[in-house]
């Protein structure tokens, strides 16, 4: 069931792009290099990929909106898994393990395509350049 419309997913996407990069001090495990650059890669990897999504809040507009969903998908799997991937799990995990499952489930339940008007607009605007 997709019920999240996919302007809020990308609002989301900002959001926790930016938890994903502070995370490490906002939590506590910065002196754990591999949680840390884990989650900060994955937070710049989700920023930039909403910089690039072709809807209501992607800046650049070349990434279509399903793509952007199967990576989130796949990055939030990487990420839940990562702390046992790369062995830090006994430091640190729940933050990876949350965060990736966030990950799954807003993938999971955003609509496929932007809104019908964002769409129209968007159509509008690439003809009349």
């Amino acid at each position: 069931m997709r019920f999240i419309p996919t302007r809020f997913h990308g609002v989301l996407d900002y959001v926790v792009g930016l938890i994903f990069i502070a995370a490490p001090w906002l939590f506590g495990f910065s002196d754990v290099n591999w949680a840390t650059w884990t989650i900060v890669a994955a937070g710049v990897l989700a920023l930039l990929q909403t910089i690039f999504t072709d809807f209501e809040v992607g800046l650049i507009h070349k990434i279509p909106m399903q793509s952007h969903l199967m990576v989130d998908f796949g990055l939030g799997v990487i990420l839940a898994l990562s702390p046992w991937i790369f062995g830090f799990a006994d430091r640190v995990f729940m933050p990876h393990l949350i965060g990736g499952v966030f990950a799954i489930l807003a993938s999971m339940t955003t609509h496929r395509q932007p809104s019908e008007s964002y769409s129209r607009r968007h159509v509008t605007q690439e003809t009349t350049h």
